[in-house]
């Protein structure tokens, strides 16, 4: 009896992770949204942001998760950001520290200026959690819409980030969360 207890968990386990391997994040083609949001973090991630509104698909962009001792004038430099374009369009939040502040931040945000759908990068493994704690706080009043920037994670980051999912996936079914 135990071991139809395990070997069910075990199948449920990898059909889970055959499921989250499937919903990594992919780059978005030329989609319009109301606004970008860049999760701080990873390599390409706020290039790409810059990318999508210098194509204009958006008309706002928000950098979560940013360093306290970053100022935007750093961040212009940095990326060669027109200061127009930094001024008009790029909010920077230094509050968020991790993935579920980095969807608080981005909640106040999005309700702040009103928009109805948006486009979250992050990288690709990153995604499915990101997109899964922003859309939660959000509701169904929002469109979230991933677009993931591929990296090459190995396998021990998969595993890590699938148990995160898990756990979070798991503390906001049973309200926990």
């Amino acid at each position: 009896m135990i071991w139809r207890i395990v070997l069910l968990a075990l199948v449920a386990w990898l059909l889970g992770f055959g499921l989250f391997m499937l919903s990594l994040g992919k780059p978005l083609d030329a989609q319009k949204t109301d606004a970008i949001v860049v999760l701080t973090g990873g390599p390409g991630r706020i290039d790409r942001g810059l990318q999508v509104l210098q194509a204009k698909d958006a008309k706002r962009m928000l950098v979560s998760g940013v360093d306290p001792d970053v100022r935007p004038g750093e961040l212009a430099a940095e990326y060669k950001i027109d200061r127009g374009l930094m001024r008009c369009c790029i909010d920077l939040g230094w509050q968020a520290v991790d993935t579920r502040s980095n969807a608080d931040e981005t909640a106040k945000w999005v309700t702040r200026h009103g928009f109805k759908s948006v486009r979250l990068v992050t990288t690709d493994w990153h995604m499915p959690r990101a997109r899964m704690e922003l859309a939660q706080l959000l509701g169904g009043d929002v469109d979230v819409i991933g677009d993931g920037v591929r990296s090459r994670p190995n396998w021990n980051v998969l595993f890590r980030e699938y148990h995160k999912y898990l756990v979070r996936r798991i503390a906001l079914w049973t309200g926990a969360g």
